[in-house]
């Protein structure tokens, strides 16, 4: 039997989310969005138009805003419902998302008050506990919290010191993220890294690093949520709209390394420069992220780990703050294969001048200056670090390794 979600944009229908008889996929846009002035469409990759969106056309966006492998595997055993099916999983957990996209059954109101759970240190630490084994807290009461990727999380508000739990659509503040269970100190990894950009004049998300009971978890201020104080006793929460680059290519979650049809650099810098409202700012801020990542030792940064980011009301497309960096490379297990190659090459060890000179003229960028940026970067980086670096023996190891990274690409890239 055909189902259907109302699909909307902060607080605006913009269309219908469709499972036909078949269980394929569909999405239109609504007539009245289409009439809208200021309408703007979901995604890079779905044009506003008035012909329906086929499952191929229309999965790379939607599938997106989903969790990925194992953790969606896992939500979709606790609902039961097959990890397969894309809309259902979204008629589930699609209340709270990336962006301002919300899902809610169709000819359903959209709420306009918001329910929220406060919880104390030790209900946090349970949850947080909990999370390899119930991702997003699928399946609790009322909670429909979808976040993409493969990293234990669950998105929370943060008000007045007080941390709740968003019930339905409610919009959240921050995602907390403990510990990886595989990887040793990657709380303390990322806010090293994450701090490291933001220091040396990065656009990041900011984030802090929080403790309930025993664990640790770092805590990501969502660039994509706008706090607006209406008076003194009342403030709305806003959603941003967004999409990393692999939605709006149209690319499914699955194959978001280069090596499995995923994202190029290219293909990155191609879009931005084509969408931006400021292309000159970002293609610069684009190329700098890509320049960090190597010189930290990121190397698992891929099209999802780039975002764009809408403003309903200018109009105005950006390339998004920086998020989910950390030094991969400081782990023996994980590949040193880069997401993204540079140049034409992957693996970040063989990255001579030569590679970043094939990638300026890949973004249609000035050589000398693609190539002057990295010793620049580098120097900035080793200037910032000791103020970064934490009382914590990852966080200290992790800077070791990015201080030997930049020296050495100082002493090629003289």
């Amino acid at each position: 039997m055909a189902k259907s979600l109302d699909v909307y944009l902060e607080d605006k229908f913009v269309g219908n989310l469709i499972q036909d008889n078949h269980g394929q996929m569909l999405f239109s846009y609504a007539e009245i969005w289409l009439e809208n002035p200021n309408a703007i469409p979901l995604s890079q990759s779905l044009p506003l138009r008035k012909d329906r969106f086929s499952p191929k056309e229309c999965r790379g966006f939607f599938a997106g805003i989903l969790p990925e492998q194992s953790m969606r595997k896992t939500v979709a055993t606790i609902l039961g419902i097959s990890s397969e099916n894309d809309f259902s999983m979204l008629e589930r957990i699609g209340g709270e998302c990336a962006g301002a996209v919300v899902f809610i059954p169709s000819g359903e109101k959209l709420q306009t008050s918001f329910n929220y759970q406060e919880i104390n240190e030790q209900e946090l630490a349970k949850i947080l506990r909990e999370l390899p084994h119930r991702p997003l807290m699928a399946g609790e009461q009322d909670i429909r919290l979808s976040l993409a990727g493969v990293q234990d999380k669950v998105a929370v508000r943060i008000l007045n010191d007080k941390i709740s739990i968003p019930h339905g659509i409610a919009p959240s503040t921050h995602i907390l993220k403990p510990a990886i269970e595989r990887f040793e100190g990657t709380v303390f990894n990322e806010a090293l890294c994450m701090g490291l950009a933001d220091a040396i004049g990065l656009s990041t998300a900011k984030i802090e690093i929080g403790r309930a009971e025993d664990i640790d978890y770092l805590i990501v201020e969502r660039y994509d949520r706008m706090m607006l104080r209406i008076n003194p006793e009342l403030i709305q929460l806003i959603r941003l709209h967004q999409e990393d680059f692999c939605q709006a290519l149209g690319i499914v979650p699955e194959k978001k390394y280069q090596s499995e049809e995923g994202p190029s650099l290219k293909q990155c810098f191609e879009i931005l420069r084509k969408v931006s409202s400021a292309p000159v700012i970002d293609l610069q801020r684009l190329l700098d992220a890509v320049i960090f990542n190597f010189l930290v030792g990121n190397h698992d940064a891929h099209g999802k780990n780039f975002s764009l980011l809408y403003n309903l009301t200018t109009s105005n497309t950006r390339l998004a703050p920086l998020y989910d960096i950390l030094s991969t490379d400081y782990y023996p297990t994980l590949s040193k294969k880069m997401a993204m190659k540079i140049g034409d090459e992957y693996l970040s060890e063989k990255i001579q001048p030569k590679h970043f000179e094939e990638l300026a003229e890949e973004a249609g960028l000035s050589k000398p200056f693609v190539k002057r940026r990295v010793p620049d970067l580098a120097q900035m980086i080793l200037s910032k670090l000791p103020e970064v670096v934490m009382d914590h023996p990852v966080s200290t190891a992790v800077a070791k390794l990015i201080q030997n990274r930049c020296e050495r690409r100082i002493r090629e890239f003289k």
